[in-house]
């Protein structure tokens, strides 16, 4: 299930911004983004969001905007790094050795940085404060989408319901046709003295009850009643929401391998088609 989730805040002199999304994955996939002096609270966010987001492609981007009082300074240890393996490289390709190594070395990562790169205690909780807010934004936003899924996947559970209701008169009118081929059958049999009446209650026997699917009607329905008892409950669910759809799809396509007629048939593929689209979705619930 996607999430979205903001907040915003100035804590001593700069302006902090915490973001929290997350995409739909099957597993947790968590990427925390935040400056180098809060590294060491990197475990601590991760718990909190780890217990929040569940599972998803997701990520927290912990930043801020510093004024002009909180002064930045050159990174010299790291820039003469850079250099030292920016001209060793030149010397092995046989490029020339110039100024620009210098322009090239200040483009690379950390360079620069804020002269005060210590938070103490009292600015983390107000920076843990901030993250929760996004937190709670987040989980909101994950409620009203929520909201729309369920009525999305009642919507197609009640439509499937509605078309297996139809089923009714056509099965009523494929037994008949039945019976009346088997008939036509025996008495062209009968007129050469072959076959009894014996036989033909027999063979309409036989091709009722193998063509009968009351029992799938019933299990599907029951399948469907208990997919909408399980929206109800809390989240969570969206493992068995997967496995009963799996379980509405065998008495569906078994309907379809008995039915033995056309338009019967043109009703089974609209609640498969149905069904497909509440597996794509079940797959965004938690």
């Amino acid at each position: 299930m996607t999430g979205y989730g903001k907040s915003a805040s100035t804590i001593g002199s700069r302006r902090y911004t915490a973001e929290v999304r997350s995409l739909n994955g099957k597993q947790l996939d968590l990427s925390v983004r935040m400056p180098q002096a809060f590294r060491e609270k990197e475990m601590e966010l991760r718990k909190l969001l780890s217990s929040a987001i569940v599972r998803g492609k997701s990520d927290i981007n912990l930043h801020y905007e510093a004024d002009a009082t909180d002064q930045r300074e050159l990174n010299i240890p790291l820039i003469e790094h850079y250099l030292t393996h920016l001209e060793k490289l030149a010397d092995k390709k046989g490029y020339e050795k110039d100024g620009l190594l210098l322009g090239t070395a200040m483009r690379l990562p950390d360079t620069v940085q804020q002269s005060r790169e210590e938070v103490n205690e009292d600015e983390w909780k107000q920076i843990r404060r901030l993250v929760e807010e996004a937190v709670s934004q987040f989980l909101e936003f994950r409620i009203q989408e929520g909201k729309t899924m369920e009525m999305d996947l009642l919507g197609r559970v009640e439509q499937i319901l509605e078309l297996e209701s139809k089923l009714d008169p056509l099965l009523t009118e494929r037994i008949e046709r039945v019976r009346d081929r088997i008939q036509a059958n025996f008495d062209e049999i009968k007129d050469r003295g072959r076959l009894d009446e014996n036989r033909f209650e027999q063979e309409v026997l036989f091709y009722i009850e193998k063509m009968d699917v009351s029992e799938e009607r019933v299990r599907l329905k029951a399948h469907c009643q208990y997919f909408m008892d399980i929206l109800e409950t809390d989240f969570g669910q969206g493992k068995k929401l997967a496995f009963i759809a799996q379980e509405m799809g065998r008495e569906i396509n078994t309907l379809g391998s008995k039915a033995n007629d056309a338009e019967i048939q043109r009703f089974v593929v609209q609640m498969k088609d149905e069904l497909e689209k509440i597996k794509e979705q079940v797959l965004n619930v938690l």
